[in-house]
This record gives C-alpha cells, sequence and structure tokens, in this order.
C-alpha cells in the first residue's frame, strides 16, 4: 500500500486563503450589497376597473420620459373583483407621474375610436382627468423619504 503524501508550500498556503478571503468576501458584498433598499416604495391601487378582462399597465414616469415611451419603471398585473394593485420599490426622490391602461385586448398599447378618443380606460396619478393628452405637470408628485400610496381612478 502506497501513501501519497502533498507537500504545501508557505506560497501555495497564502494563496489558498487569499482566494478563500475573497469568495467570502465576493459572497457577503452580494448578499447585504443588494439586499438593501435604497429608495421609496410607491404602492398604487385602482379599485374601479369595469372588468376583469386583460390587465391593466403601470409606468412610472420622469418628465424625460412621459408620454414618450415605456416609463422609468413598468409593471402589469392581472384584475380581480375589479381591482388591482401593484408597487414600485426602491424609487429614487424626485418627481414623477403613473399613467395606468385597462388593456382589455392585451395587445400593450391603448386602443382608439376612429374619432380619436380611447377605447380602453385609463389614469393618472392626481386624478387628473382633461380633454386632450395627459400632461406630466398635471400628474406629476414628489418622491421624497416616505412610502407613498396612491389610488387612481379609471
Amino acid at each position: 500500500m502506497t501513501v501519497q503524501t502533498r507537500t504545501f508550500n508557505q506560497k501555495n498556503i497564502n494563496t489558498t486563503i487569499k482566494s478563500l478571503i475573497l469568495t467570502i468576501a465576493l459572497v457577503f458584498t452580494s448578499l447585504f450589497g443588494f439586499s438593501q433598499d435604497t429608495g421609496v416604495t410607491i404602492t398604487v391601487t385602482i379599485d374601479n376597473v369595469k372588468n376583469n378582462t386583460g390587465k391593466v399597465s403601470f409606468a412610472l414616469h420622469t418628465k424625460d420620459s412621459f408620454m414618450k415611451g415605456p416609463g422609468v419603471l413598468n409593471t402589469e398585473t392581472k384584475i380581480k373583483d375589479g381591482k388591482v394593485e401593484v408597487t414600485f420599490k426602491n424609487v429614487k426622490p424626485g418627481n414623477y407621474a403613473i399613467m395606468a391602461l385597462h388593456d382589455m385586448n392585451e395587445n400593450n398599447r391603448m386602443d382608439f375610436r376612429e374619432n380619436g378618443m380611447p377605447l380602453e380606460d385609463y389614469g393618472m396619478s392626481n386624478n387628473v382627468m382633461s380633454f386632450g393628452p395627459p400632461q406630466y405637470n398635471d400628474a406629476k408628485f414628489t418622491v421624497a423619504k416616505t412610502d407613498i400610496k396612491l389610488n387612481i381612478r379609471f
């Protein structure tokens, strides 16, 4: 029976210890660095959806993204008993507006009648309803340090 012995020199031990320390540091950075909340939570509720058909899409916009495409954060949810609720997490302080759309046919866009009027319900933060396209300044709200709860009406 042959017994194999392995010799370690000081250089191998130092390299192994350094690798182990770096691995542990990386694990702790990943676990704790990404788990910290660094912003505000915005909870949005709509409780007057006409029916449970389709979905409701939400977009959180800055002035730069408002009415120009997707928001800085976007989400969607199914409707249950005419009500939906979504949460935007880790929102940085600043001014924002939220747009919501009841996308009944789930085609990911607002549908219009021949005369230009929307076929699907929509709403804005501050519950601004005006004739013509929505305006950012009417729908904007300020995110500071505390969580926010909003109710949007269709």
